[in-house]
């Protein structure tokens, strides 16, 4: 084929996501070039196992996965190649009573999705898939709606349906340059001479890392080797579902009348730490029996026939796995118009229909067609940039494939890396850590006589009565969190009040001083961010937002800043520690630090100051996220051990405590304060989440986001942000299904314990297409889903905790 000089986009990559991606721009009419260095599913998707599941944590992730099955349910026979997609169903075991309140949880979370997760019995299950002994079993799950498809085939069928779309499928043709000028993508050069275009999308599996950092662009993935064996045929029923045993780390598929095995063993090999081999096309490594054998021990009394059974081949393929085992897509922070879809953690052919859908809309359209964030690129950040790093946390989150899935887990591995200058003073004092984005956070302080360390259970775990202690200090004294892991970013210019305006869904035009509470919306009014914004000059703001929205947040606003404004952003997240005190007593300890005057008068809420804490320069912000008074102080890192001690020594005979990560979330809870990624995102509007008090509609300021806000406005929400409150022991961590009237109409987005309320508190979106106002929540009543089980549940719009009345509402 004779290759174009130029095509809008170019996609590199022919694996099963390369070819879905072009298969879905060509059916929204796109100009396509696909360029693939060997021949289609060359690189993994050729030795994929097949297995398609569909339920994850996340409604969209779940959302995704389900598309992907709609899709191969029909490819066949809409391009007339074969796919080897078969709807068997899919089963999942249980073989201990922890591991069965994990599955009773999440058939929860796949009924608050739309799924039929079907509770079985062992025998139910063994009627299903006779093969196996259930002599462990406690119970299982079925997913009626999962199954399993030939990789090779279901590609060259998305290739074929983009062939006939339009899009120009080359193989043989390796990319030798990624092409830029001004730091813009222009094109690709290959053997055939370069090829011109817009937009680039890189689609190459564990080759994209190495082509994706010859332009800047992080994509934190590395190769690890993966192994399933293939059994000689022993009359194995071609319906038989598919089977995950994930207390014995292995999955089973039928195959030619024979079984596929394979599994996640806990020490992971990693392949090419140097580099991928060129060439290493339609090529495995070789089989490792004896890694490998550890795997048959665990399956052997799961399916004793394996015993007798031969072995045909043990396929040993590398594929790309992700530190946090989520796949990535989107547009590279690093770079406009570049775009990954990659990392795919050996469930590529799973998601590929549905990821290869997104990625295309997100292409063609500049956003995805929902709320993406578990698998957007730019949910990594600084520690991603190190390969080595990436590997390290990889090989852990490799080995926890099929491990228990514990409420609130924390990673072990890659620590510490980033940590505040207080570190070493907070776990002097108890502080048991927990990490995100490579930063070292205080999630609780154990006491002296208390295990210094978090022990999971699907009960109430071992922090739950020191958070309780801390959560009581910040209501009735005062408690001080170390907050230095903030996201803290300058917008400095002429143009910066213009700029920001315009990003911003709140008034910005504020008086120096002021402290400004603002989303920033999408064109469909979805919430992109959610953060704090001080205007410390008349040409510059200081921006606060959570940790793990650092690479987000800093992308969104830079690239939204309007063309021909004079304004900069600048990350300073490194330049400044925070240390946030709360609690009813805190101005008694300020002021015992400092000599500025932090009466209510002289500093209300809302509003920030420059003050001087034992030496230090301190922007002290009169805000709170716990619902009690208090500041943030931000401070040159170098001060915050100095500043530290000095409200130590004004706080602790006022009955000041530390306090954790944990305790914010409990306290924000009893208040209904909204968290960016779970409560709100994207796919919510101000008005939907009850923050509309915070868009500045009553202006005739134009903004990004208005005109959906104002169109929803005249017509209404169909789902609203509610909190919901369960009496006994009745344990809420998010994705619990909401019943209205009997009805299901949503799921807890959240959930936790008020230990000031003495509940548990679950917040979640009531939903209605016919639309929903605050008597169609609040005139009804209501039930939680909760391991299957429901529980009556109690609803507000209203906070339940309110420090002015000094009472909780119930």
């Amino acid at each position: 084929m004779t290759l174009p000089s130029s095509s809008k986009i170019i996609i590199i990559g022919g694996g099963i996501v390369g070819c879905s991606t072009a298969f879905h721009l060509a059916q929204m009419g796109q100009e396509v070039l696909l360029l693939e260095k060997a021949a289609l599913t060359s690189g993994s998707t050729w030795h994929a196992a097949g297995l398609v599941g569909q339920l994850r944590s996340n409604a969209n992730i779940t959302q995704l996965l389900g598309y992907s099955i709609s899709l191969y349910d029909r490819l066949e026979a809409e391009t007339g190649q074969a796919t080897g997609w078969k709807m068997n169903g899919g089963l999942r075991l249980a073989c201990n009573e922890e591991r069965w309140t994990e599955v009773k949880r999440q058939a929860t979370t796949a009924h608050s999705f739309g799924l039929d997760m079907q509770l079985l019995t062992p025998k139910e299950a063994q009627d299903l898939w006779p093969l196996m002994d259930i002599s462990d079993v406690v119970g299982a799950a079925f997913l009626p709606t999962d199954g399993q498809a030939s990789p090779s085939d279901i590609t060259q069928a998305l290739a074929k349906g983009a062939r006939a779309g339009g899009a120009k499928l080359v193989e043989n043709m390796p990319v030798t340059e990624i092409l830029t000028e001004h730091g813009k993508i222009t094109g690709v050069r290959t053997a055939q001479g370069d090829i011109a275009c817009e937009k680039l999308v890189l689609c190459c599996g564990q080759w994209t890392r190495e082509l994706a950092a010859t332009i800047g662009v992080t994509v934190p993935l590395v190769s690890v080797e993966h192994q399933y064996m293939i059994t000689e045929a022993f009359g194995v029923p071609s319906n038989l579902p598919t089977l995950r045993d994930p207390d014995r780390l292995t999955y089973y598929k039928e195959e030619v009348g024979g079984l596929v095995m394979g599994g996640y063993e806990p020490n992971g090999i990693s392949w090419a730490v140097g580099g991928v081999p060129d060439p290493f096309d339609f090529q495995l490594l070789d089989s490792n029996f004896d890694h490998f054998e550890q795997l048959v021990e665990l399956s052997l009394p799961r399916v004793p026939a394996l015993e007798s059974v031969g072995v045909k081949q043990l396929v040993n393929g590398p594929e790309s796995f992700t530190p946090d085992g989520n796949f990535i897509l989107g547009e590279a922070p690093e770079m406009a118009n570049v775009f990954i879809g990659a990392g795919f953690n050996a469930f590529g052919i799973a998601a590929g229909g549905g990821a290869g859908m997104a990625l295309a809309e997100w292409v063609a359209k500049g956003e995805p067609p929902y709320d993406l964030w578990p698998v957007d690129i730019r949910r990594f950040g600084r520690p991603h940039t190190d390969t080595d790093w990436v590997r390290t946390r990889t090989l852990e989150a490799y080995g926890k494939h099929y491990t228990m899935a514990w409420p609130s887990e924390e990673h072990d591995s890659g620590r510490p890396c980033r940590r505040s200058p207080l570190y070493d003073r907070l776990k002097s004092a108890g502080a048991v850590f927990g990490e995100k984005l490579g930063w070292e956070r205080p999630n609780w302080f154990a006491e002296a006589d208390e295990e210094a360390r978090d022990i999971y259970t699907f009960e109430r775990p071992n922090w739950h009565d020191p958070v309780g202690r801390e959560h009581k200090a910040a209501r009735e004294a005062a408690v001080l969190f170390d907050q230095t892991s903030f996201a803290k970013f300058i917008l400095k210019g002429p143009d910066a009040e213009a700029a920001l305006s315009w990003i911003a869904a709140n008034r910005v035009d504020k008086p120096v001083g002021s402290i400004i509470y603002t989303q920033m919306l999408n064109d469909r009014g979805g919430i992109e961010c959610d953060l704090t914004c001080v205007r410390t000059a008349i040409d510059e703001y200081y921006i606060v937002t959570g940790t793990g929205f650092a690479t987000h947040d800093f992308n969104w606003i830079n690239r939204n800043i309007p063309d021909g404004l004079n304004a900069q952003l600048v990350d300073v997240t490194s330049s400044n520690a925070v240390l946030s005190l709360f609690g009813p007593k805190a101005r008694d300890i300020l002021a015992g630090c400092t000599r500025a005057d932090v009466s209510d008068g002289a500093f209300p809420f809302g509003q920030a100051r420059r003050i001087g804490i034992a030496g230090c320069p301190v922007l002290a912000l009169r805000i709170t996220y716990v619902g009690e008074l208090g500041w943030e102080l931000h401070l040159p890192t170098e001060y915050a051990q100095t500043v530290y001690d000095a409200l130590h020594e004004a706080g602790m005979p006022l009955g000041m405590r530390n306090a954790g990560y944990r305790a914010i979330e409990t306290l924000r809870l009893e208040k209904g304060y909204r968290a960016w990624g779970s409560d709100i995102g994207p796919d919510h509007t101000p008005d939907e989440a009850g923050l509309g008090w915070a868009v500045k509609m009553k202006t005739n300021a134009d903004f990004k986001g208005r005109s959906a806000v104002q169109a929803q406005r005249e017509g209404g929400v169909k789902k609203m942000l509610a909190t919901f409150t369960t009496d006994g022991d009745v344990i809420l961590s998010g994705r619990e299904t909401i019943y209205r009237d009997g009805e299901r109409c949503g799921w807890l987005s959240s959930g936790g314990y008020g230990h000031t309320l003495g509940k548990s508190i679950g917040i979640g979106y009531v939903r209605h297409p016919g639309g929903v106002t605050r008597d169609h929540v609040l005139d009804a009543g209501y039930e939680l889903e909760v391991g299957t089980e429901r529980v009556k549940a109690e609803v507000t719009l209203a906070p339940l905790y309110d420090p002015k009345m000094a009472k909780i509402k119930t």
